[in-house]
């Protein structure tokens, strides 16, 4: 699958392009980290306005493939509803749907199958609070049981349930899951589980006893990551991410 011959910048609002630059934009840093799972998995983004429309990935490509132009708008039921001629697996938004049609804060969902994330989510005791990367996503962590594959629209109300105002999840025997308000924020809070599921993984590889953080530090903790970040989220590392992007390679704004 090739990208577009064509940008469609001059076919959308200036909004939604800004949104299809930054979702492009977060693909791309993704699979520059290594948490892509070749074509599968996805990022989900909503376009500003009052339509229930969202951005995903065209499937078939790599996410380091993926630009602004080649992103499917489609709705709630996974349906397109502006032809650029890409496809999408409207199964693989099974996810994604069910949170951004129940909560009006789910900007951007972005889920992942990295080989760190799936490990802890095979644990019973799930994400331990062992660093202080952890300190976040153990703050506001929901888990999910596994259903199977997910294309049972059934398994939406549980999914929903199961996740209620938290930002971060772990999907059991699955993987992970970030909800954010913007898709800075969304791709910040993943960062934050991805690196703290790595570090649980490499710290009981050593076969040590290992030290748990206090509960009580972790319950203050998210009035101190508002100081940490300036009150901005994810918005603050931004513009330099996007710099990396460009000088790297800026054909995801295509």
């Amino acid at each position: 699958m090739n990208t577009p011959e064509k940008s469609i910048k001059h076919s959308v609002s200036p909004e939604e392009w800004q949104t299809r630059v930054n979702l492009a934009a977060c693909y791309r840093l993704i699979a520059k980290h290594g948490w892509d799972d070749l074509i599968f998995t996805h990022i989900s983004a909503r376009v500003p306005g009052p339509e229930e429309h969202f951005l995903i990935n065209a499937y078939g490509m790599l996410f380091e493939e993926i630009t602004a132009s080649s992103l499917v708008k489609v709705d709630l039921h996974g349906n397109i509803v502006q032809d650029t001629g890409y496809p999408v697996n409207p199964a693989g938004f099974t996810i994604h749907s069910a949170i951004h049609e129940a909560r009006a804060d789910a900007g951007c969902v972005l889920h992942t199958h990295t080989r760190a994330g799936i490990a802890v989510s095979t644990q019973e005791d799930g994400l331990l609070p062992l660093s202080q990367i952890s300190m976040l996503p153990c703050s506001s962590l929901a888990y999910h049981e596994y259903e199977g594959i997910a294309l049972n629209g059934e398994e939406k109300p549980r999914l929903v349930a199961d996740l209620g105002t938290n930002n971060f999840m772990i999907l059991r025997n699955h993987g992970l899951l970030t909800v954010g308000q913007s898709i800075p924020e969304a791709f910040l809070f993943m960062y934050a589980l991805e690196t703290a599921c790595q570090t649980q993984v490499m710290a009981q590889s050593t076969q040590q006893s290992l030290r748990l953080i206090d509960p009580r530090i972790v319950a203050g903790v998210k009035a101190q990551v508002q100081l940490v970040t300036k009150g901005m989220g994810g918005d603050l590392a931004w513009p330099a991410l996007l710099r990396k992007l460009d000088r790297l390679d800026p054909s995801y704004k295509d």
